[in-house]
């Protein structure tokens, strides 16, 4: 049941995040910032009022975000608040993302399944709720096409990921056990040397040599592919259907309870802006990319957002059964212990929208709150 269509028909695929537990994010940095853009300018003094008078929106300016960039960048969250004024916060990490959630300085936010289980088990269940998916997709494998021409010949290289635990790195792990291989998840060391980097800096370590491929989100692979590397696997392929979450939508649970019309407000435009998105790739692309730049001061080059843009699908749809599949995968690398995931979704206001705009209504895979 899925309320997913593809960006454009090239199918979908990452952003980082990291996996539960232990583990942290993968963005690029862990500051916050405030948005003082036309999408926190006050609303029509005639505008419809809810229970709240602000609501206080994070995400990452990332593309794997492309539901809150673009919402945000078209006003179409906006529209659908009336006079609740729209607050959004850029984060650059998970965890600062889920200790803004967690403080109490911020309502809903976008980020990826690892710091969301993360964040769920560390509170033991009481500070959020996955409320609606937004992202799949987007990893690729990316290897010096000189170095390496077959899956088989990354035995013995060096292999980046960004970070200890996070999203790919977990992925990348799984894959390697599935060949037979082994490598010690600590260290990173073993039939294939995993070398966790940040993925600001992996372009300079490809480029440099000291890295021989990465297994990592976009458009950091996009990037390396502009300099020179090859798409040897693309994760989009690794999975049943063809999906696998990289991005949620996330509620503190005490703003869920005390303004359900301001959340299911909001889910309205997220489902609007997917919509919208779908319809309109080539404008969501131009949109996303200006929103990029209004929030770092310099946009994506074509030969990057336009490859990167492509492998990403905007979907309603939370993909639960994926997300339990990657936390099972960081069992199985003895990451993390095995995490009570029980309650961490309530779809109960977005399965509302969707039916009331006439689209299938999406599970949470026996993950819901009772």
């Amino acid at each position: 049941m899925s309320a997913a269509r593809p960006i454009t028909t090239l199918r979908a695929i990452a952003v980082t995040a990291t996996l539960p537990l232990l583990l942290t994010a993968c963005g690029y940095g862990s500051e916050a910032k405030k948005d003082d853009a036309k999408t926190s300018a006050a609303p029509a003094a005639d505008a419809k009022k809810l229970s709240a008078s602000e609501v206080r929106i994070g995400y990452f300016p990332n593309l794997t975000h492309a539901t809150a960039l673009v919402g945000l960048q078209e006003g179409l969250i906006a529209k659908e608040l009336g006079a609740t004024a729209i607050k959004p916060q850029s984060f650059n990490a998970g965890p600062s993302e889920i200790e803004a959630l967690n403080g109490g300085s911020l309502d809903i936010g976008f980020i990826g399944p690892s710091p969301s289980i993360n964040g769920y088990v560390k509170s033991k269940g009481s500070n959020l709720r996955i409320i609606s998916g937004s992202a799949s997709g987007g990893v690729k494998l990316v290897v010096n096409p000189d170095k390496i021409k077959t899956l088989d010949d990354l035995k013995g290289k060096k292999i980046a990921t960004p970070q200890k635990g996070n999203t790919q790195d977990v992925a990348f792990l799984n894959w390697i056990a599935e060949k037979g291989w082994t490598v010690d998840p600590e260290s990173g060391k073993g039939d294939v040397s995993v070398v966790r980097t940040d993925n600001k800096v992996t372009p300079d370590a490809f480029k440099q040599g000291s890295i021989d491929g990465a297994w990592v989100p976009e458009p950091t692979a996009s990037k390396l592919v502009t300099d020179g590397g090859s798409v040897l696997l693309d994760e989009t392929d690794l999975w049943p259907d063809k999906k696998f979450v990289i991005t949620n939508v996330i509620v503190s649970q005490k703003f869920l309870k005390e303004h359900p019309d301001v959340v299911e407000a909001v889910l309205r435009g997220t489902v609007k802006t997917n919509e919208w998105i779908n319809a309109n790739p080539d404008k969501a692309k131009a949109s996303a990319n200006a929103k990029l730049e209004a929030d770092g001061g310099k946009p994506l080059d074509a030969k990057v957002i336009d490859p990167a843009w492509k492998s990403i699908l905007v979907t309603d749809d939370p993909l639960a059964t994926t997300l339990k599949t990657e936390s099972d995968w960081a069992v199985k690398a003895k990451l993390i212990e095995q995490p009570d995931l029980a309650g961490i979704y309530d779809l109960t206001l977005l399965n509302k929208v969707l039916k009331a705009a006439g689209k299938p209504e999406v599970s949470d895979a026996g993950l819901g709150a009772k």
